[in-house]
C-alpha cells in the first residue's frame, strides 16, 4: 500500500509555505518528489487557505499599475451617422488588372504545386481534371484573382454594429 501524499507534517508545511505568500509550484518543489503544482493547489483550496499579507499587496501593486483611463462614450447617434470602414475603403479603390484576370484552368497538380504558387482548386478531388491553379502569389496560398475572391469580407452596417455593441 503506497503512503498518502499529505502526512500532517506536509500539510503543516504547505500552510506555513503558502502564508509566506509562496507560488504553488515554488511549494510543490520544496515539498520534495509526488506532489505537483496542482497538488498544492487542489490542497490549498480543500483547505479553504487565503493568500498571507504580502501576496495581498503585491496584487494591489499590479491592479493599480493596470488600471486604464476610462473609454470615452460615443452616442449611438453618431455612430448610426457614420459611414463604416469597409464602405469608405471600397469607394475609391478600383481592383487592380491582375486581381480582375481569371485564369483559365488547373496548370498544377496536388503533387506538382509548389511554395508559391496558386492552391486554387478546380474541379472535385479524386475525378478527371481535378487541378490546382498554380499561378504565381505574393503572399498566402492563392493568387491575386482568387484571394479577391476567397477573402471578402462581410459588409458592416450601423446595426451590425451596434448588435455587437450590445445597444441594438
Amino acid at each position: 500500500m503506497t503512503s498518502p501524499i499529505w502526512t500532517p507534517e506536509r500539510t503543516r508545511q504547505l500552510m506555513t509555505l503558502w502564508k509566506e505568500g509562496r507560488t504553488a509550484a515554488w511549494i510543490a518543489r520544496a515539498l520534495g518528489p509526488g506532489v505537483s503544482r496542482c497538488a498544492v493547489l487542489g490542497k490549498v483550496y480543500r483547505l479553504g487557505l487565503a493568500r498571507g499579507p504580502e501576496a495581498r499587496r503585491v496584487r494591489t501593486v499590479l491592479t493599480s499599475l493596470q488600471t486604464k483611463p476610462p473609454r470615452k462614450a460615443v452616442s449611438i447617434d453618431r455612430l448610426a451617422s457614420r459611414p463604416c470602414a469597409a464602405s469608405k475603403s471600397k469607394a475609391g479603390v478600383a481592383p487592380s488588372a491582375a486581381a480582375t484576370e481569371t485564369p483559365s484552368g488547373p496548370t498544377a497538380t496536388v503533387l506538382s504545386v509548389g511554395f508559391g504558387q496558386c492552391r486554387w482548386p478546380y474541379g472535385v478531388p479524386g475525378e478527371a481534371g481535378f487541378g490546382l491553379c498554380g499561378r504565381s502569389v505574393a503572399r498566402g496560398a492563392f493568387c491575386a484573382a482568387h484571394a479577391a475572391v476567397g477573402y471578402q469580407k462581410r459588409p458592416i452596417s450601423a446595426e451590425s454594429l451596434l448588435r455587437m455593441a450590445g445597444l441594438g
